[in-house]
This record gives C-alpha cells, sequence and structure tokens, in this order.
C-alpha cells in the first residue's frame, strides 16, 4: 500500500502528453494549443475610428465649446469598409463611422452627440484632442507577436483573437480515447430491468461522465462478468482506446480478477492499495503498453478515486498544466473521526455567506452511498497522520465543480 501522493506521483511520471491534431478553431474550446499563434499583421492595421462622429484635425476645435461653436465643411462621408478618399486641410470634417479608417489629415474625432449638421457644414460644440476616440494602427496586436503562446487553453477569447489573425484551423493536443469498463455478477445495465438481487450499473455512467467533464472521450465497453475470460475479452475490445478505466474487481474476493488479468503477459502492475478512504483497492498499471486504472467497484470510492488520479493523469495527456482542483482552507462546523493512516477525502457541502466559507458534510459517509456525492461539491482532505478533527479547525478542502463560480444573483451590482 502506498500513499496518495506518491501514487499520483507515480501516475503523473507514468503518463505524457499526446501528440497534436489539427482542428478547426470552432472545435478548439477547452483544448491546449499546440504551436505560438503568431500576428501576421497589425491589429488593426490602419488607424480607425472607435466612435461614429467625424473626423476632424484637433486645432480646428480647441476653441469649441457650448457657447462659441465651430463651424467645420463636410468634406466626404466614410462608411465602415470604406476607403477615405479626401485629405482633412484646415477647417474641414469627414463624416465617419465606427471602424472606418482614419482620412490622412485628421488627428482626432468628434462624437455625434457634440455636433449639429447642417447641410454640407458641422457645428461642434466641445473641443477634441489629438489622438480622441482613434484605435491606433497595432495597438490590439502588432504583426510579428506571438499572441497566444502554445500550453495555453483556449477559452471563447482565444478563438475571437485567432479569427481575427485568419487562423481557421490550429494544432492542438489530441483528447485521450478512455474505455471504460464495469465488472460484476451483481451488475444489470441502465435500461435491463433488476432483479431484487441485482444493481443497476451506475459506475459506469458516472465514470464516463467524469471523462468527458474533463474534455477526454469516453467509450463505453460494457460489463464484464466475474470470469477471467470475460474480463480479458472485456479488456482487448478496450484496446482501440488510449486509457482504459474499470471499476470493480480489485479488492481480495474469490472472484476480483482485475490484479490477475493486469498481471498477464503484455501486461504490468505498479501498484495496488492506496492509503485512502474511501478508495482504498485501487489498481494502477499498463494492458499492452495502455495506461489503465481499476477503481474501486462501490460508487463513491470510484468517483473519489477519479478524481484524485484520473483526472490529473488525462489533463496531463492532453497538454494541460493546471491539473489539479482549486482547494481552499475552511472552518469546520463540526467534529469528524478518522482512522490514522489514511488519507480521508470527506464530502461536504461548500456555500459562501456572509463574507465567508462555510462547509458541511453530506451526511452518511458510506462509499456505497452515492446521494453523498450528489450532494457535495467538496472533498475535505484530513491528512493520513490526523487521528479527528474538531469543531473550529481550519481545514482543506477540494472543490469538486464549479458552483461556488456561479450565484443566483450579480455580485457587483
Amino acid at each position: 500500500m502506498i500513499r496518495v501522493a506518491e501514487a499520483l506521483s507515480h501516475i503523473l511520471g507514468d503518463v505524457q502528453p499526446l501528440g497534436l491534431e489539427k482542428v478547426h478553431i470552432l472545435n478548439a474550446l477547452g483544448r491546449v494549443i499546440g504551436e505560438n499563434i503568431h500576428a501576421s499583421r497589425d491589429i488593426p492595421p490602419k488607424d480607425n475610428s472607435a466612435m461614429d462622429g467625424y473626423a476632424i484635425r484637433a486645432v480646428d476645435s480647441l476653441e469649441a465649446g457650448p457657447t462659441n461653436p465651430v463651424r467645420l465643411r463636410i468634406v466626404e462621408d466614410i462608411p465602415a469598409g470604406s476607403v477615405p478618399r479626401k485629405t482633412i486641410g484646415p477647417g474641414e470634417a469627414a463624416r465617419i463611422m465606427t471602424g472606418a479608417p482614419l482620412p490622412v489629415g485628421a488627428d482626432a474625432i468628434v462624437r455625434m452627440e457634440d455636433t449639429t449638421r447642417d447641410g454640407e457644414w458641422v457645428t461642434i460644440s466641445a473641443p477634441s484632442r489629438a489622438g480622441h476616440d482613434i484605435r491606433m494602427a497595432g495597438e490590439d496586436v502588432k504583426g510579428g507577436d506571438v499572441v497566444i503562446p502554445k500550453g495555453e487553453l483556449l477559452r471563447p477569447a482565444e478563438i475571437g483573437m485567432m479569427a481575427t489573425l485568419g487562423r481557421s484551423f490550429i494544432y492542438v493536443h489530441q483528447r485521450p480515447v478512455v474505455a471504460v469498463i464495469s465488472t460484476g455478477d451483481e451488475l444489470v445495465d441502465i435500461d435491463e430491468e433488476p432483479s431484487p438481487w441485482k444493481i443497476i450499473n451506475s459506475n459506469g455512467y458516472s465514470n464516463m461522465s467524469q471523462v468527458a467533464d474533463c474534455g477526454a472521450i469516453p467509450i463505453y465497453i460494457g460489463i464484464a462478468r466475474d470470469k477471467k475470460e470475460d474480463l480479458a475479452e472485456k479488456f482487448n475490445a478496450a484496446l482501440r482506446a488510449d486509457v482504459i478505466v474499470s471499476s470493480g474487481g480489485v479488492s481480495l474476493g474469490d472472484y476480483d480478477f482485475v490484479k490477475d488479468v493486469i498481471q498477464e503477459p503484455g501486461n504490468r502492475m505498479h501498484f495496488w492499495q492506496v492509503a485512502m478512504r474511501p478508495g482504498k483497492p485501487l489498481v494502477y498499471g499498463r494492458v499492452h503498453g495502455k495506461p489503465f486504472f481499476g477503481l474501486p467497484g462501490n460508487p463513491v470510492s470510484s468517483m473519489v478515486s477519479f478524481e484524485q488520479f484520473v483526472r490529473p493523469a488525462l489533463l496531463k495527456m492532453m497538454g494541460h498544466v493546471n491539473l489539479y482542483r482549486q482547494t481552499i482552507r475552511v472552518i469546520l462546523g463540526e467534529d469528524i473521526a478518522k482512522t490514522p493512516g489514511l488519507t480521508h477525502f470527506v464530502r461536504a457541502c461548500v456555500d459562501w455567506h456572509d463574507g465567508r466559507y462555510r462547509i458541511v458534510t453530506t451526511g452518511d459517509q458510506g462509499s456505497g452511498i452515492l446521494k453523498s456525492m450528489v450532494k457535495a461539491n467538496g472533498l475535505i482532505v484530513l491528512p493520513e497522520d490526523a487521528t479527528a478533527v474538531r469543531k473550529g479547525d481550519e481545514v482543506t478542502v477540494q472543490l469538486i465543480d464549479h458552483s461556488l463560480c456561479m450565484t443566483s444573483e450579480p455580485q457587483y451590482l
């Protein structure tokens, strides 16, 4: 049996980022870019107007005011997307729309609301300084700059920037395909009618959802019965994937055959059992060179083990640098007992109230009580050397979803 930190270090040292693939930018959201994105030109390419108004020489408006307006002659209209034809001279102005290029001779924009037009003349009632309401060439991006460095996570802003730069296809890290297997004679699939002594396979679906949640691609291999032959058949089917994840069959029972299969020729078991609760009977190894995670069969143990080990490994394979869930420190509102020598992950619900975090456990912490995960948005992490924690102690909480990033009311109003 090895410690949690040792198991995580071993796994992350054993997996490597996958190669690159070329995708359209609309398929790149949430991916990690595998190349530097350079600007081929200045953005914007020319000085242009930031407002609807009039392009003028700033010096012509210096004396303008509500009681002393300045009258200028309009020499042309410049819609967005058109090319100015005239040069702005003394006493002249050009009607200009937002985004239209600045005409030669002009160095300022007067906003529409500070003007009154009368045929070929415009009256200006406020001064405008040089550079006012002008977007200068290259103020967003300079030609030749690395605008998006490789290794960045692509958000909507990066997608928009690549469109601005005319990059419709880019290289990103591949997403691993993850084969998900459930094991056990007691299982039936979701659309089968369970008899009183059977249970519906929830692990396959929660694990596939966890795979998808971190951006990888799940494929469902199905339920392997408690026979070595059936388990080997499912493992063979899983070899088309990049990673294999199974649940169940890793304990000490007479019909727990996963450890046997992974020790057959061509496979290798790196470790079995991690000093944690829930999730102690965890296997990690390689099946014909593919990373393999043998998760416990109890639903909570399976999900917690996935969070701690499978998720960071998949993120690394997708090129991510930030592999871990955020943790916060919270004052505990109740006593919690624990087993010394094991790191405990206690399901809990965290919220923000009156300027501080509050936390309560989600009730019974049995490893088969899936409802405790349904109610949880965090895991209280109790270190292996602790024997108990008391009400009022400060504890570390690992956030397992994004619920604390969202509120029902805007917080800035």
